[in-house]
C-alpha cells in the first residue's frame, strides 16, 4: 500500500534535514563557538530556537533522550555560545554540506516556494520545536531556506510525534522499545546514543511485557496488541502532520516537491553523509 503523502514528503524533507547530524562539519562548528563535543553541539544547535532553555524543556520537546544526558550539555552550552549564533552556525554548516553534496539550488528554490506558505499556515498548537523554528528568519540562500524549511516541518511532525506518544501512554524511553521491537534499530546502538542505562531499558522493556505490548524473552517483540500501539502512533503522527498543515499543499502538491527535490536527495545519499543506521528513524535509502 502507498504510504500516506506527510510520510513520503518526511522522508524526502528527513533527508535533507539530517546534514546537521551527520556532515563532517557540525562538531567543529560547535568546537568553534566554544561548545564542547558532538553532543553539546546537537543539543545546542537543535534547542537554539528556542532560546536559552535549560535541560528539562528539552527532554520534554526531544523526547527519548535521558535526562542527565541533555543536562551535561544544557544549560552549560549557552555560557559558551548563544542561541542566536548557533542558529547561525547550524544553517552555514548545513547550507555548506547540501551545496557540497551537489544539492540543486533552482529545485531548492521552487520546493521553499511550496513549502514556505504551508510553514507560515501550519499549526502550532502544542508545536514547541516548531513554533520555535517557525519564528527564525528565513535565510537569503535558496538550499539555506529550503533547510531550514524542511527542519521547520520535520519538528512540526515530530511535536506531533510526541503527542501521539502521549495519547497512548508511551514514554519516549518505551517508544524506542517499541521501535526496536519492530526492527527499525539495533536495541544496544539507540539504548546508547539516547544515554539509556542497560537497567532502564530493562525496566522499560518489562512495563511494556507488563501491559502485554512486547512478548516475553530476552529479545524485544511485538505482541499483537503491542503493533496495533505502534501502527496507531505511527497513523497519528502522518495524520496530524497533515491536518495540521501539510494538506494545504495537498496530495498532488505534495509529490510535486518530492519529485523537484528527488535528484537532491540521491546527492545526499550517494555523498555517504548518512548512516546505514540512522536514530532519526529515516530508513537508510541504500
Amino acid at each position: 500500500m502507498r504510504a500516506h503523502p506527510a510520510r513520503r514528503l518526511w522522508a524526502t524533507l528527513e533527508t535533507l534535514h539530517d546534514v546537521i547530524y551527520f556532515s563532517d562539519g557540525v562538531r567543529p562548528a560547535g568546537i568553534a563557538l566554544g561548545l564542547k563535543g558532538f553532543w553539546m553541539t546537537y543539543f545546542a544547535f537543535r534547542a537554539a530556537p528556542l532560546g536559552a532553555v535549560p535541560a528539562a524543556p528539552v527532554v520534554a520537546a526531544f523526547g527519548g533522550f535521558h535526562p542527565a544526558m541533555v543536562a551535561k550539555a544544557l544549560p552549560d552550552a549557552w555560557s559558551r555560545a548563544t542561541p542566536q549564533a548557533c542558529v547561525q552556525a547550524r544553517a552555514a554548516v548545513s547550507t555548506a554540506a547540501l551545496r557540497d553534496a551537489g544539492v540543486d539550488p533552482q529545485a531548492c528554490e521552487a520546493a521553499a516556494g511550496l513549502l514556505g506558505p504551508v510553514a507560515a499556515a501550519a499549526d502550532p498548537t502544542g508545536r514547541a520545536l516548531f513554533a520555535g523554528n517557525a519564528a527564525l528568519k528565513s535565510p537569503g540562500d535558496a538550499i539555506g531556506r529550503l533547510w531550514q524549511l524542511a527542519t521547520t516541518l520535520r519538528e512540526h511532525r515530530g511535536d506531533g510525534h510526541i503527542a501521539a506518544l502521549v495519547s497512548e501512554g508511551i514514554s519516549g524511553l518505551e517508544a524506542h522499545l517499541l521501535q526496536v521491537a519492530d526492527g527499525r534499530f539495533p536495541g544496544e546502538l539507540i539504548r546508547q546514543v539516547r544515554g539509556w542505562s542497560e537497567h532502564e531499558w530493562s525496566a522499560a522493556a518489562e512495563t511494556l511485557r507488563s501491559r502485554g505490548l512486547l512478548a516475553a524473552g530476552a529479545q524485544p517483540r511485538l505482541t499483537h496488541a503491542g503493533r496495533a500501539v505502534l501502527d496507531t502512533i505511527e497513523s497519528r503522527t502522518d495524520e496530524r502532520a497533515w491536518t495540521g498543515g501539510l494538506s494545504l499543499l495537498g496530495e498532488q502538491g505534495a509529490e510535486e516537491v518530492i519529485a523537484l527535490l528527488r535528484p537532491s536527495v540521491r546527492a545526499v545519499v550517494a555523498s555517504g553523509m548518512l548512516p546505514e543506521v540512522n536514530p532519526t528513524g529515516l530508513a537508510h535509502p541504500g
